[in-house]
């Protein structure tokens, strides 16, 4: 790899470490040093592993009740998973990084990638930058980061896993300063899978053509790595050779389709408890889709039991409800999530999961004229009711409002029977010092 040149592209990934884990850490040093797990909804299994728990063999997605063993051994800790919180400290770690470069790009919540070339002048070298990067993201926020350095993101991606992995580098790792010769012999030892973008199928036909490691990837030709994948695969390859020609998108594309769905608690049997939790699905969904300003033209509608309880008679069923017209309004969904629902019920069945899916969804912009239905004056007013809705929920907590099929109970609200406090986002719940 040759030293970076002056206006040549210069990428640094930050990327937090065990990001969940390390949030959860941040308001309880106590768990510090001990083997520690953040659940998914409803408490279900593992989503991030502290490097404890990872030294004890935990693998990312094994269920809650198959680690009770080292619960009682090893004293794993688990915690229900805390959006709000992550949320907000992804939002505080990324403010830290606007202050190196205004070039910044949110990748995920606990990755970003900062264009910092344009920022060379003032840093010795790239490497002093990235560690400075690594200090006051930890001194501001409690995060602890890791840095990858390189000129394309591709590069940038593979620097960060090599400073997680090699504690030698202390979490700093720029590619264009490492000599030549010992690069070619470290990207030899690492597996073409940790390649950004290449997966477990993809990996495995690069293995039957003689690719293993990253540094066979690099050297094979992008054209022919064309004619057996892609072009993004083209693209992957150009990039492992130092040439930029992958961007992020500046905005996320809007999805095509939104799914709501979760598993119940409990198992339910009667229409009018599976109606209030298909309504809270479709409140969820329908917050999506206003979200990035689009309207829904289809919505599915579908319930099953629990295919692991065999001893229990199974069943399910989905139906697809055109809508008359395109449309984000909560209340209108409902409605045509409860005619759904009334298609597909049975008596006699304990349910255990029903979810709601939006699809044929276009922008909020783009409605289709009728000659016959107020429909432009019909969604002026749905916009404004859905504005004041949002506003409300937002400033006051969600399901301040609500639809009143959702029901007066909170009890389709995902188990979080280990949920920390939110710390930085509710007056209440704010950290408190103790005086000895």
């Amino acid at each position: 790899m040759k030293t970076h040149l002056a206006g040549v592209p210069m990428y640094a990934l930050v990327d937090c470490n065990n990001y969940y884990c390390s949030c959860e850490r941040i308001f309880n040093p106590r768990l510090e040093g001990r083997p520690l797990v953040v659940l998914s909804n409803n408490d279900g299994c593992a989503v991030a592993r502290s490097q404890e728990a990872k030294d004890l063999g935990v693998k990312m997605g094994t269920p809650w009740f198959q680690l009770k063993d080292l619960v009682r051994h090893h004293r794993l800790i688990g915690l229900s998973s805390n959006y709000t919180l992550y949320g907000d400290i992804s939002a505080r770690v990324v403010q830290v990084l606007s202050q190196f470069t205004p070039d910044y790009e949110m990748y995920s919540i606990d990755e970003s990638f900062l264009r910092v070339d344009r920022m060379q002048l003032l840093w010795p070298s790239f490497t002093t930058m990235g560690h400075a990067i690594r200090t006051r993201v930890r001194l501001w926020t409690g995060i602890p980061v890791c840095v990858g350095l390189a000129p394309t993101r591709t590069l940038a991606k593979l620097a960060n896993h090599i400073a997680k992995k090699n504690p030698q580098f202390g979490g700093v790792f720029d590619l264009t300063a490492y000599p030549s010769a010992d690069l070619d012999k470290l990207l030899s030892s690492i597996d073409v899978s940790e390649v950004w973008g290449v997966g477990r199928r993809i990996a495995e036909e690069l293995q039957n053509m003689g690719i293993q490691t990253v540094q066979d990837l690099r050297r094979a030709s992008p054209k022919m790595i064309r004619s057996h994948f892609s072009v993004v695969m083209e693209r992957t390859v150009t990039e492992l050779q130092g040439t930029p020609c992958m961007d992020l998108e500046e905005v996320a594309p809007a999805k095509e389709q939104i799914i709501s769905s979760k598993s119940f608690g409990m198992m339910v049997v009667t229409r009018e408890e599976l109606m209030e939790a298909l309504a809270t699905y479709v409140t969820r969904a329908a917050e999506k889709l206003r979200a990035q300003n689009s309207v829904c033209g289809v919505l599915q509608v579908f319930v099953h039991t629990n295919q692991f309880r065999p001893e229990d008679p199974q069943y399910s069923n989905a139906v697809t409800i055109p809508l008359p017209y395109p449309t984000s309004d909560t209340r209108k969904l409902a409605a045509a999530a409860a005619m759904g629902l009334r298609a597909i019920y049975k008596n006699g069945f304990m349910y255990k999961k029903c979810g709601v899916m939006l699809l044929d969804l276009t922008p909020a912009g783009v409605i289709q004229r009728s000659l016959f239905d107020a429909v432009e004056e019909n969604y002026q007013h749905s916009a404004t009711v859905m504005a004041a809705l949002d506003g409300i929920n937002s400033r006051f907590g969600r399901d301040t409002l609500k639809v009143a099929a959702a029901g007066i109970a909170k009890r389709w609200v995902a188990r979080a029977e280990n949920k920390t406090q939110c710390f930085t986002t509710r007056w209440s719940e704010l950290p408190k010092a103790m005086a000895n």
